[in-house]
């Protein structure tokens, strides 16, 4: 009996110890929909749960420096819960105008300089480290996991290299099927759960490697980093030959916070493409005054760089004469920018002499006569190599600069798109990041920086097909302003595609490649074809160059994410509507809901022709009146599209 005793008072004491070990600290988002529970153990464990479904399980928050590791054994000294409620008024709004940013912060500061914020909103959490550390740390490496509850498709990008352009196409793979073996993935990541799907992304990312993705085989998801390159040498004209890593991911101050990790919640797709997380995650912008940034619409001749037809009486070309085509096409359809792409210098790794075919000071002078800014193309190791550009730029009357094949997302780099979008803002230049991670934040700090590609874009040919693209309204371009450079007037099925510079063509049906151009969102949205092209075709050319960049308000109608989507969006009291589909036929219904009461409207609208799923070009104008409460049956071919103007 004794012997009985003794054992039953051991157990209570290992009980009541592994319950005063253990310390669960939880909060709601303001609706009481979203909760997050964090467990304090042997490290920081956090539940999330949405409309009563457990999403993550003991997922796992930690990173470890070189003297500790933040979140081993975590003591708890302070516990802070607030609600906020503000409203957020974009410079350069990308969906919206104005957004309401009302979310629950969860502060939890531990012992030994470190804390976990988490913001819980009504769509989402986001949740991030701080530390008050002294001197410089070195972080070895982060051991953040999800641990997704139930086995689901994720939907990624896969790269087999940290050195790449995130330009992979899109793979669907079972949470519990990716391995530790198999290709990691680059963000944003699409959970497709059965009831909600998740959106996991990254954002105010800042002198820190970029996050990206491997699996576990147990539908877990692990942070992994590039290490930071401590020894390199020039490789070419547009690369690093990384000689020698060292054994962290950064060295950084020891008081900072980190990268916010943010995950979209929903239960309707739609609602991905509608992410405003972004916007509420962003710090203030540093630079006082933006009124000489102009977003806009931009000619390219990359492409489909020779003119061609009875107004054509010159060599096409990298020359002054085909440029000046380019400017006067610009000039009378309000299109404000030409970007001129490589050959505009004598030599890609020497920016200050110039190409005396094309007579850039005169094309300049031509271009501001004219009211069209130039831009040019560049390397980013010419960039670097040549910081004081900037200044010599804005002596020229050059606005903007397309910077590229960037490729990597490790400290160093990223390093280098800050000192380039400040370096810029100090003379005046505009910033395209080609060849370029996805957009975490840089652009509300430094909006000179219009956009960033880091998408399976036109470029591609016929690689970019509508079935890769149909995702990217919910993935790629749900989290920042994107370089897809559309805009084809000749396009093919993909069976029947063919096409190489300079006679280039896009894939899917003229319609879709109207449609995205409402669809893909992007400060500077490129018309990757020939002035020529455009004007043979003037209704889709004036539907184009009516686009706006910027909008008030953005409505999904219809969505199934790697299916369909069909969305509208306002800018003053116009609607635009781009729909696409992938490579299945699609009938859809829709209800204008989004117009003012009692007052009638004209709709122009571009629709796929009977023959558009075998002949692309096959389209049709429609016009029409409609009111608040129209229901529209949309019919999309194959690849095809659906796009509209309301006014």
């Amino acid at each position: 009996m004794k012997t009985a005793r003794i054992f039953s008072f051991i157990l209570m004491v290992a009980l009541s110890l592994s319950a005063y070990a253990q310390k669960v600290v939880s909060a709601k988002s303001p609706d009481g929909q979203t909760s997050v529970s964090v467990t304090l153990s042997d490290r920081i464990y956090y539940d999330v749960v949405s409309h009563n479904e457990t999403l993550l399980k003991q997922s796992v928050i930690g990173m470890q420096l070189r003297d500790k590791t933040l979140g081993a054994n975590p003591v708890l000294k302070k516990k802070k819960v607030r609600s906020v409620k503000e409203t957020v008024t974009p410079i350069f709004p990308l969906k919206y105008s104005q957004v309401e940013n009302n979310y629950t912060l969860l502060t939890l500061e531990m012992k030994g300089g470190y804390a976990v914020e988490f913001r819980l909103y009504n769509d989402g959490v986001a949740f991030r480290m701080t530390t008050s550390l002294r001197g410089e740390i070195e972080v070895i490496q982060e051991n953040t996991a999800f641990q997704l509850a139930d086995n689901c498709d994720l939907v990624l990008q896969q790269t087999g290299s940290f050195k790449t352009g995130c330009e992979e196409s899109y793979s669907v793979v079972k949470s519990n099927e990716w391995k530790k073996e198999d290709r990691m993935s680059e963000l944003p990541v699409l959970v497709m759960g059965k009831n909600q799907k998740i959106l996991i992304s990254e954002f105010d990312l800042c002198s820190y490697p970029g996050l990206f993705l491997k699996g576990n085989a147990d539908n877990s998801l692990s942070a992994i980093h590039p290490k930071n390159p401590i020894e390199y040498e020039d490789w070419g004209d547009r690369s690093h030959r990384i000689i020698k890593e060292a054994d962290y991911i950064a060295k950084t101050s020891g008081t900072r916070t980190f990268p916010w990790r943010y995950m979209l919640i929903t239960r309707e797709d739609g609602r991905l493409a509608e992410n405003t997380m972004p916007m509420r995650l962003a710090q203030k912008c540093q630079i006082e005054d933006t009124s000489w940034i102009k977003p806009g619409l931009t000619c390219w001749d990359w492409l489909n760089g020779i003119p061609y037809g009875p107004d054509v009486n010159f060599k096409g070309g990298i020359n002054l004469e085909t440029y000046k085509y380019f400017v006067d096409f610009a000039s009378r359809n309000g299109i404000p920018y030409i970007i001129m792409d490589e050959g505009w210098a004598l030599d890609t790794r020497d920016p200050y002499r110039t190409n005396p075919a094309v007579n850039l000071p005169e094309l300049i002078r031509y271009g501001k006569e004219k009211n069209v800014g130039i831009w040019v193309w560049l390397p980013w190791l010419t960039v670097e190599h040549n910081m004081d550009l900037f200044e010599k730029f804005e002596e020229w009357g050059i606005v903007g600069t397309k910077i590229d094949f960037m490729d990597r997302e490790d400290q160093w780099m990223v390093d280098f798109y800050d000192r380039v979008a400040k370096e810029a803002a100090e003379h005046h230049v505009m910033i395209d990041f080609h060849g370029a991670f996805h957009p975490s934040g840089l652009e509300y700090r430094y909006p000179n920086v219009l956009t960033y590609e880091a998408v399976r874009g036109m470029e591609y040919n016929g690689g970019c097909r509508p079935s890769n693209s149909i995702w990217i309204p919910f993935i790629r371009g749900a989290v920042g302003p994107m370089d897809f450079t559309p805009g084809s007037m000749i396009c093919y099925q993909p069976e029947s595609y063919h096409g190489n510079r300079p006679f280039c063509a896009g894939v899917g049906t003229k319609v879709h490649n109207l449609a995205v151009f409402v669809l893909y969102e992007t400060h500077l949205q490129m018309l990757m074809d020939n002035p020529c092209r455009y004007d043979a075709w003037p209704d889709c050319r004036d539907f184009i160059t009516g686009v706006p960049v910027n909008w008030d308000e953005t409505r999904v109608l219809a969505a199934e994410a790697g299916q369909y989507i069909v969305m509208a969006k306002r800018r003053g009291d116009k609607w635009f509507i781009g729909g696409i589909t992938n490579d299945k036929e699609r009938e859809l219904d829709v209800t204008l809901d989004i117009l003012p009461e009692g007052k009638s409207m004209q709709m122009t609208s571009f629709v796929d022709g009977v023959n558009a799923g075998r002949m692309a070009m096959d389209y049709r104008q429609q016009k029409s009146t409609v009111s608040k409460g129209t229901k529209l049956h949309i019919k999309m071919a194959r690849n095809g599209g659906f796009a509209a103007v309301i006014e």
